[in-house]
């Protein structure tokens, strides 16, 4: 986009506060509808569904993560001119939201169950519409670029619609279907629940053996749920464990319990672990599920919903399975056949996420999808490339989960959710309704009680957000979604289920056409954020603090595809400074006339500088754009930062501060390469920090918004690479006067009279203003006494500077100060060298310690020498 130095320029605030502006930029940019995408446009459509965020969440550090990874590349497609659809909305989060309301209704003095289904649910949307999606209006404050008139909820009637579709478009398929399997348990919330929603935690726990049997028969097994013994069903042992050949095929005693159970041979069996023999609870253990199929080994369920021991006709029925756990133990213990405990015994337990408890693996009725032909298809995307991972190492994780994916289990034992489109008739009739069908009635019809597993519904969520399963505008512009950006922990969960769901209800269609996945935010040290640890961090807070644009320049900087990023506030807060660092470059350039010309002058009438600066925007264009075309979010940020930062601010602006006092056609030039490539570094910072790019961007163009601005192009000039050369050597010269001066104690601001010879020799005469103004050396004058000077060795040969520093040098306090710092670097030289001559030390001290200490004492020898040489060539007084 080009301006003209007549548009209307904005005045730009003294200094750059981000909460004065933020919240009516985005209310700007949402009236002005820059995030509404426009389904009949004829321009080439891109799309991103948001990863469904609970009606319960509040903007946590992982969401700001991903959420800035979302926006960059939606804000960049909007700048190219592709009608951009981020589309937004909420999960209904059954299990969350349930416990919630529960706990809420239970701290009024309300049973839920009393209280009844329809009431309760009932109950769940009251709250949803007073509390929920508080999460929507932190996402705004983010500056997410959503679209919010198709802002959609997976309990909403039109996702409610797609869901019971797609229900009975895999019943019909043969791909639904009712059976006993064992599966995660909560007790307290009395409801199967997903791999996801359990959590691995070593805990303190007990590790018990005891006998079965008696005498030569007897076999010793061990456990760390000892109440689960009263469910077995069998024993097993290796076949080629000689030690209870003897015994396989024959019936030993359970105790406690009156029952006889079998001795089975089983491969699964180590001989080597433990006693090489293992007690066999098919209802209540994964690995015993297989044996008791295998072996077809009775399968019986000795817990009730609600954890407790039920249904073995002993005195333990009843007891909550702690409680047993402790009275099982003792009854054992009294009949002599405790063999050995081991407690503490660390191992890792299975916890629900959500209440927090112990999960029991528990045989049970449930729903399941037959995955074996979804996921063959979800595979097969990837592997033909129409479905691309980022990075491409995740795609071996991706096919180690859905080639070897179990059936799905779908319901659950909720109230809040998509209750499943099952009738039950008074003969065993069992019919699914569809959403256009009405269900069966009369004496003796009545719903299945269970709800749909939240992944479900989340599962469709790229197609039924778009109006499927009707034949939509949306659906046939925007499907298959372009992008999805989500974290490697849900690779699994929640991608592997829409890559089946879109596969099969699209008619083969992938739902997107690349997935990018992201690690998790970490703490400084690289440590995992939890409560418990408490190394959690508020993105709000830090939002307050330092501006939005800092929080989202610092995320998108450690955003490198699969991997975890650290983050700390020391960080955002630089992100703060660079931010400040942008405002001031800009203002300045602002104040002194710099404006985006029409057309950039012909090369042949810039300086050096100029040229060189260009060529650099034009390679940060080019850099920029392939490696966000990569997702490579942090690789970019960087390149953005650095070109801001040294390039720009260090060296062009201070350049151009000669140029401009230089009046005239040089000056007028100036102005217009400040404006141009400003202009071209707002628009390319613009998707990571939206904000202060708004402010900054407008000020300066004139123009409507940088959000619909033109996305960068290099000028497709032919680099200078001699300009380049000239601007390296006069950066070097500078840098080495500017060194030298440090060294000689000469304050940054004090200027003294130089001579530079060879200069013109090297064809860096043009550039002497420049180097004597950034270097703060002066004409010298008649009279001038070289009292020190340097050699700059640059490419093609030497420049000599020699300098007056008569007067500008205390030399006493100079002399004093050196002397301090040389006594420091002694003491360091001798501490170092008693380590090292230490044998003890050396003896014990790892070798990374003794390598770091030799490199201390490397640098003290260094300093001594250096300061030693500075001191001699000191005046004498």
């Amino acid at each position: 986009m080009t301006q003209t130095h007549a548009a209307q320029h904005r005045e730009l605030p003294s200094t750059w506060n981000p909460a004065d502006v933020e919240a009516e930029l985005y209310r700007r940019w949402v009236e002005a509808e820059y995030f509404t995408a426009d389904v009949n446009s004829d321009k080439p459509p891109f799309s991103i569904v948001i990863p469904p965020p609970n009606v319960t969440g509040n903007l946590h550090i992982g969401h700001a993560y991903e959420h800035t990874q979302i926006d960059i590349i939606t804000r960049r497609r909007r700048m190219q001119g592709y009608e951009t659809l981020w589309l937004p909305g909420m999960d209904h989060a059954s299990i969350a939201v349930q416990a919630l309301v529960e706990r809420q209704l239970r701290d009024q003095g309300v049973d839920h169950r009393e209280l009844g289904r329809e009431a309760f649910v009932e109950r769940v949307w009251q709250w949803k519409e007073q509390y929920g999606g508080a999460i929507l209006d932190q996402m705004k404050r983010l500056g997410d670029g959503v679209d919010w008139s198709r802002e959609r909820f997976t309990m909403d009637a039109g996702l409610s619609r797609a869901v019971q579709t797609i229900f009975k478009k895999l019943y019909d398929d043969g791909l639904i279907y009712r059976a006993e399997r064992l599966v995660n348990w909560s007790p307290e919330m009395r409801s199967a629940i997903s791999d996801i929603e359990v959590e691995h935690k070593e805990v303190d726990g007990e590790l018990v053996s005891m006998r079965y049997g008696d005498g030569e028969s007897s076999i010793v097994v061990a456990t760390t749920r000892i109440e689960t013994m009263l469910g077995d069903t069998a024993v097993a042992v290796h076949p080629d464990d000689e030690r209870y050949r003897h015994l396989v095929g024959t019936e030993i005693e359970l105790p406690l319990t009156g029952r006889k159970i079998p001795v089975v041979a089983d491969e699964h069996v180590d001989p080597e672990f433990g006693t090489g023999a293992v007690k066999v609870t098919p209802a209540h253990d994964p690995n015993d599920f297989e044996i008791g199929k295998r072996h077809d080994l009775p399968m019986l369920t000795i817990m009730d919903e609600q954890g407790r021991i039920a249904h073995t006709g002993t005195q333990f029925d009843g007891m909550d399975r702690f409680e047993a756990r402790v009275a099982v133990r003792e009854a054992l213990r009294e009949q002599g056949r405790i063999v050995e405990e081991k407690r503490p015994y660390r191992h890792s337990v299975g916890h629900s996420s959500r209440s927090k408890e112990p999960i029991e693996p528990r045989l049970s009725l449930q729903w399941f999808v037959k995955v074996g032909p979804l996921a063959k298809a979800a595979g097969d995307a990837v592997r033909d490339g129409r479905v691309a991972i980022h990075p491409p190492e995740m795609s071996k994780r991706y096919f180690d989960w859905v080639d070897n994916l179990h059936d799905w289990a779908i319901s659950r034992q909720l109230w809040w959710g998509h209750r499943i489109p099952i009738w039950y008739g008074p003969n065993g009739e069992v019919v699914c309704v569809g959403p256009d069908e009405e269900p069966p009635s009369g004496e003796g019809w009545h719903q299945d009680e269970d709800v749909l597993d939240t992944w479900f519904s989340s599962g469709l969520w790229p197609f039924s957000t778009l109006g499927w399963p009707d034949d939509t505008p949306d659906l046939r512009k925007f499907y298959p979604t372009s992008v999805l950006v989500t974290g490697y922990d849900i690779l699994f969960f929640w991608v592997a289920r829409m890559m089946m769901m879109g596969l099969y209800a699209m008619d083969g269609v992938e739902p997107f056409k690349a997935i990018v996945l992201h690690g998790m935010v970490r703490d400084a040290h690289g440590k995992k954020m939890s409560k418990s640890a408490g190394n959690t961090v508020d993105p709000l807070e830090w939002m307050d603090t330092y501006g939005t644009d800092a929080l989202r320049f610092t995320l998108a900087r450690g955003a490198n595809p699969g991997t975890d990023s650290p983050i700390s506030e020391e960080w955002v807060a630089a992100s703060r400074s660079f931010c400040t660092k942008l405002f001031n470059a800009t203002k300045f350039a602002m104040m002194n006339g710099a404006k985006v010309p029409e057309r950039l002058a012909d090369r042949s009438e810039l300086t050096d500088a100029d040229r060189w600066i260009l060529d650099r925007a034009d390679q940060l264009v080019s850099d920029v754009d392939a490696l966000l075309e990569d997702f490579q979010f942090a690789k970019a940020t960087e390149a953005l930062y650095h070109f801001t930062w040294d390039e720009f601010c260090d060296w062009y602006l201070e350049l151009s501060k000669v140029q401009l006092d230089a009046d005239g056609e040089r000056a007028e030039r100036t102005r217009e390469v400040l404006g141009y490539v400003l202009d071209v570094l707002l628009r390319l910072l613009h998707p990571t920090i939206p904000f202060i790019t708004e402010t900054l961007w407008t000020a300066l163009t004139g123009g409507e918004s940088v959000v619909v601005a033109e996305w960068p192009k290099p000028t497709g000039a032919v680099a200078d690479e001699a300009a380049a050369e000239r601007i390296a050597a006069v950066q070097k010269l500078i840098t080495e006067i500017r060194r030298f001066r440090s060294d000689q104690g000469l304050k940054p601001g004090q200027r003294v009279a130089a001579k530079l010879g060879g200069v013109a020799e090297l064809g860096l005469a043009d550039h002497v203003p420049a180097v004597r103004s950034l270097a703060r050396v002066t004409e010298p004058t008649d009279g001038f006494t070289s009292s020190a000077s340097i050699e700059v060795g640059l490419t093609g040969g030497n420049v000599s500077v020699e300098l007056d520093l008569s007067g500008a040098v205390d030399i006493a306090a100079e002399r004093k100060r050196l002397e301090k710092d040389l006594a420091a670097a002694e003491k360091e030289l001798t501490g170092t060298d008693k380590k090292l001559t230490n044998p003890a030390f050396l003896d014990k001290a790892p070798a990374e310690v003794v390598d770091k200490i030799k490199a201390r004492r490397e640098t003290a020898q260094s300093e001594i020498e250096r300061i030693k040489a500075r001191l001699e060539a000191l005046p004498q007084g």
